[in-house]
């Protein structure tokens, strides 16, 4: 999941690899080539590049892209939504990498947006759009249509999945459209510009207000987002359009798009088909040279592995434990490139949760369980050895300016012993394999309050399925915690199912009875390129599933978002990494692609977005048609 998605993104962005065995592949070249006895012998390199044909690309499994709407609802925040989103509607600001360039920035030819120009101490930025970019329809793409996303957002922030109080909009004063390709914000305060560029900006859309602001189907488009009733009824008929996932392909909103691509098809089973937008006015660059775009969803794992053997898929994903056998696949004309994620992975806590709520608040309790994830044996025995221990909020791998040197040692290492004592020294007692409150109060010795005498510790958590890799780490993870008494029941259910039923909740509301959530095996959630917690860890933030809430924690996240001082980062992740919001987990590739020789110019964003306009096939020079 990614925070855009994550991220993620977030996106979250929650994402997987596939399981199976190693077998013959054979396909025939999608430009029309043919070649007796297999493939072209090609290799990763060489070939004359072709126009035209058509790639496949495997989805993780029980992953489906349900929303298309750029304003993304809570439980809809999935990468893969946020990914095929910005195929459309060009971003304004996104983590893009240059060709040839090593580093990740936040403009380039894929973003509507150029260089942000901070002003007034830092209370001021402004934003120059690309100009001569049109919508399909013709209609030109300006400042307005940022406009029309900032109103919408602003009066409907509790209904938006990046929301976390206090940022976007509410960090907004004044929205100004200095001309038709330049927008102005005017801040509250002083911020950070990395951060507010990272994490902030990224966020802005440009959706066609001459084409959506209509407050009824057929009905008479306007400035009608210009007055909060007004955007609410606006912003009520788009969400309601964008729950209608069986019309997005025939529906006219979604046809009006900016993008280098554009929907020729979504199926209510997450099938997604793409094409070349022939009204594309962007740079040239960017321009599609494939014909068409397959996103494949699979239920499973196994699913995905034996399409992928009989040839159905053109870039998809082979589980970490046949990473040693990748010569086969590099024999039968294809390459094994592990995606690596700038990502965290963990389990969210329930807080309010209506049966362990009291149980979750404990940091004690939060220790012990964290001493019984041993991370190593997850990576070297499940992952084969493709998994970082995720150590905090910061991601340790790829190594950043955002990372100190404290965060890079595990505060919490496998050791039941010391999860035992933690238990043992707070009033449990372990009877019939599994720990009950025998000491209950609030005294430092004593099981903590609202937890009552006799009370198991008992916890339920709902899991994402699809995956050996996810249902093998569960099933390690439950062995482990029974070592110390603690009785883990693990409920698997499909990935949107997890994510739908892991909303931010009260005690008492209806379906908050669950108690953790485990909702990516590849990455929890996916960072912008600045990693700070606003969205995941502030109380009350839209992506704190968990309900987290700590006044000194929301103090430091708010002090990276304001301060330039890299120390603030620094304090924010060396604190959660101590205080443990979320149970933190081995973090793997996102997934081990396999992709075939011949489509060429794929690049593996760590940031997990993916821009199908720079694939292309080749052939084998002097090859027959």
């Amino acid at each position: 999941m990614r925070s855009r998605r994550s991220r993620p993104r977030a996106r979250r962005r929650a994402l997987i690899a596939a399981a199976a065995s190693v077998a013959a592949l054979a396909l025939t070249a999608v430009t029309g080539c043919t070649q007796e006895g297999g493939r072209v012998d090609m290799g990763p390199t060489g070939g004359t590049p072709v126009e035209g044909g058509t790639a496949t690309m495997a989805l993780p499994p029980a992953a489906t892209p349900n929303w298309i709407f750029p304003i993304g609802a809570p439980g809809y925040g999935a990468s893969y939504n946020y990914g095929i989103q910005s195929l459309l509607f060009m971003p304004v600001y996104d983590a893009v990498q240059d060709k040839g360039a090593s580093e990740l920035t936040t403009h380039g030819p894929s973003t509507l947006g150029g260089e942000p120009k901070f002003s007034d101490g830092n209370k001021t930025v402004t934003v120059p759009l690309r100009e001569g970019v049109k919508w399909s329809d013709g209609k030109p793409v300006t400042a307005r249509d940022i406009e029309f996303w900032f109103n919408l957002v602003k009066a409907n922030k509790a209904s938006w999945g990046n929301y976390s109080v206090g940022t976007m909009p509410d960090n907004v004063k004044r929205f100004e459209t200095v001309d038709d390709h330049t927008v102005r914000l005017h801040l509250s305060r002083a911020y950070n510009p990395d951060w507010f560029t990272a994490n902030q900006l990224t966020l802005m859309r440009a959706l066609p207000q001459h084409a959506w602001d209509a407050r009824t189907d057929g009905g008479e488009v306007g400035d009608w987002d210009r007055t909060k009733t007004g955007a609410k009824t606006v912003f009520a008929r788009l969400t309601r359009h964008a729950k209608s996932l069986g019309s997005y392909g025939s529906d006219p909103l979604w046809k009006t798009v900016n993008g280098p691509w554009k929907l020729a098809g979504w199926r209510d089973s997450g099938q997604v088909t793409i094409v070349p937008n022939e009204k594309y006015t962007g740079p040239k660059s960017q321009r599609p040279h494939l014909d068409k775009v397959v996103f494949k969803p699979f239920t499973t794992a196994d699913s995905e592995y034996n399409v992928l053997r009989s040839g159905g898929v053109d870039y998809g994903y082979i589980p970490p434990s046949v990473m040693a056998q990748k010569e086969k696949f590099e024999e039968k004309g294809y390459r094994v490139d592990p995606w690596e994620g700038w990502a965290a992975t963990y389990i969210v806590y329930n807080f309010n949760s209506t049966h362990a709520g009291p149980m979750m608040d404990q940091l004690y309790i939060r220790q012990a369980m964290q001493h019984l994830v041993d991370q190593k044996a997850m990576s070297d025995v499940i992952w084969q050895g493709s998994a970082t221990s995720t150590l905090g909020p910061v991601p340790v791998t790829p190594k950043s300016q955002y990372l100190s040197d404290a965060m890079e040692k595990n505060q919490y290492p496998f050791d039941v012993r010391k999860a035992q004592r933690l238990l043992t020294a707070h009033g449990w007692k372990t009877v019939d394999g599994t720990a009950r409150c025998v000491r209950p109060g609030t005294g430092a010795d004593a099981c903590g309050k609202g937890i009552a005498k006799n009370t198991p510790l008992e916890l339920t958590l709902l899991s994402q399925s699809g995956s050996t890799e996810t249902t093998n780490m569960m099933q390690e993870l439950k062995s482990s915690l029974s070592k110390a008494g603690i009785d883990l029941s693990v409920r698997q259910q499909p990935l949107n199912s997890v994510l739908g039923n892991s909303v931010p909740c009260k005690t008492k509301d209806p379906g908050c009875d669950w108690d953790m959530s485990f909702f990516g095996t590849a990455g929890s959630w996916y960072y912008p390129l600045n990693p700070s917690g606003e969205q995941l860890f502030s109380t009350d933030a839209s992506a704190n599933f968990g309900n987290y809430s700590d006044k000194k924690a929301d103090r430091i996240i708010r002090a990276v978002q304001y301060s330039p001082d890299m120390k603030a980062m620094h304090a924010y992740g060396e604190y959660l990494a101590e205080q443990l919001p979320v149970m933190w987990m081995p973090n793997p590739a996102y997934q081990v692609s396999v992709i075939r020789n011949d489509l060429r110019g794929i690049g593996q964003n760590p940031t997990v977005t993916f821009a199908p306009q720079d694939w292309y096939y080749v052939k084998k020079k002097g090859a027959d048609k």
